[in-house]
C-alpha cells in the first residue's frame, strides 16, 4: 500500500510538472503594435528586427496591431484596448501614438519606434535617462528639412516660392518649418507655410498652393498627411508640382523624392529594446539612441510625369532611384 501510494504521489507530481511546464510553454509574450496611419511597412520592419534576433512570430511572439488609418482621434481608444488586452510592450508607431499610449498606462512598457523630440512631447526626461516606461528611438534631426529644400533647390534651379504642407500639433514640426525658414534665405526662396490639422483641411491647403501659385512644396509627414497621399499625389500630378516627402511610402506609392531618416532602420531597432525588455531590463534603464541611416530616393516615373528633368548631379547623390 506504501509503495502504491509513493506511486501515485510521484506520478501526481509529475504531472502537475508537466502541466506546469506546458503552460509556462503556451505563454507567449503579446506586443501591442499602435499605429496612427497605414503603412504596413513599417510593422513589416520591425518583424523583421524581431527575426534578425533570433524570435520566430507565432512561436516566441504575436503583434496586436491597431491602427487609427489617420484617424488620430482614435488612437485613445485603440490604446486603452491594448492595455485590456494586458500586452507586455507597446510599440508606437509616432508621436501621436506614443502620446496616446502613454496616457493609456504607466506600467506596461513602451517601445518609440520613432519621435519626433520625445523630451518636448514629455514623453522622457532626457535622451540618456528616459525614466518611466517609455523608451525608444528618436528621429530628432530638424536639419533634415533645410537640407530638403536644398535638394529641391537643386533639381529646380529656378525655384523662388515653396509650400510647406505641416501639422502644427506634432512639437517637432515647428522645429522642422524653423529649420527650412533657415535654409529659405539663402537659397532666395519665398516659404509658404501650411497647416493641415485634418483631413478636411488639405482641399484649402490646395488652393492656397495654386492662389499663391508655389512652384514646389515640402510634406512633413506625421498621421493625419500621411493619410492623404492619394490626394496629394493626385494634386500633384495634375499640377505638374516638384515635391520630396519625410517620408518614404510617398515614394513609393508615386511620389517624386523622399530624402530624410531611414525610418525602416528605426523599426527594425525597435526590436532591439522589445528583446531587452521581455528579458527583463526596465524601459527606464534604455537609453534613447538617434537616427544613424538616411536616405535620399528619386523616382523617375514621377518626375516624368511632371515633365521634371532630374539633373545628372541629383541623380547621382540617391541612395536609390525607382524607375
Amino acid at each position: 500500500m506504501n509503495r502504491r501510494c509513493s506511486w501515485l504521489v510521484t506520478l501526481l507530481l509529475l504531472a502537475a510538472a508537466t502541466f506546469a511546464h506546458a503552460q509556462q510553454q503556451k505563454k507567449i509574450p503579446r506586443i501591442g503594435y499602435l499605429d496612427g496611419g497605414s503603412n504596413p511597412y513599417r510593422k513589416d520592419a520591425f518583424r523583421q528586427g524581431m527575426r534578425q534576433r533570433g524570435y520566430t512570430e507565432g512561436k516566441d511572439f504575436v503583434i496586436e496591431h491597431r491602427s487609427a488609418d489617420g484617424k488620430v482621434d482614435r488612437l485613445n481608444e485603440l490604446a486603452a484596448e491594448l492595455v485590456r488586452l494586458k500586452v507586455d510592450v507597446i510599440v508606437t508607431a509616432g508621436p501621436a501614438s506614443t502620446r496616446a499610449a502613454k496616457a493609456a498606462t504607466a506600467t506596461i512598457p513602451i517601445v518609440m519606434t520613432q519621435d519626433s523630440d520625445p523630451v518636448g512631447n514629455g514623453f522622457i526626461s532626457s535622451l540618456a535617462r528616459p525614466g518611466g516606461n517609455i523608451t525608444g528611438l528618436s528621429r530628432l534631426t530638424p536639419e533634415i528639412s533645410g537640407k530638403q529644400l536644398e535638394l529641391l533647390k537643386e533639381t529646380v534651379p529656378k525655384l523662388s516660392r515653396v509650400a510647406i504642407f505641416w501639422t502644427s500639433t506634432l512639437p517637432g514640426q515647428a522645429l522642422n518649418l524653423r529649420e527650412v525658414g533657415l535654409a529659405a534665405g539663402p537659397l532666395n526662396v519665398q516659404l509658404q507655410s501650411l497647416d493641415v490639422l485634418g483631413p478636411k483641411d488639405i482641399e484649402t491647403a490646395f488652393r492656397a498652393v495654386s492662389d499663391q501659385r508655389a512652384e514646389a512644396f515640402i510634406v512633413f509627414g506625421g498621421a493625419i498627411l500621411n493619410a492623404q497621399i492619394t490626394r496629394i499625389l493626385e494634386y500633384v500630378v495634375k499640377n505638374r508640382l516638384p515635391v520630396i516627402y519625410s517620408g518614404p511610402q510617398f515614394v513609393e506609392a508615386g511620389g517624386l523624392m523622399f530624402y530624410g531618416v531611414n525610418v525602416a532602420d528605426l523599426d527594425r531597432r525597435a526590436a532591439t529594446y522589445v528583446d531587452k525588455i521581455l528579458k527583463g531590463t526596465k524601459p527606464a534603464d534604455l537609453p534613447v539612441e538617434q537616427p544613424t541611416k538616411f536616405e535620399f530616393v528619386i523616382n523617375l516615373k514621377a518626375a516624368k510625369q511632371i515633365g521634371l528633368p532630374i539633373p545628372p548631379n541629383v541623380l547621382a547623390r540617391a541612395d536609390k532611384v525607382i524607375k
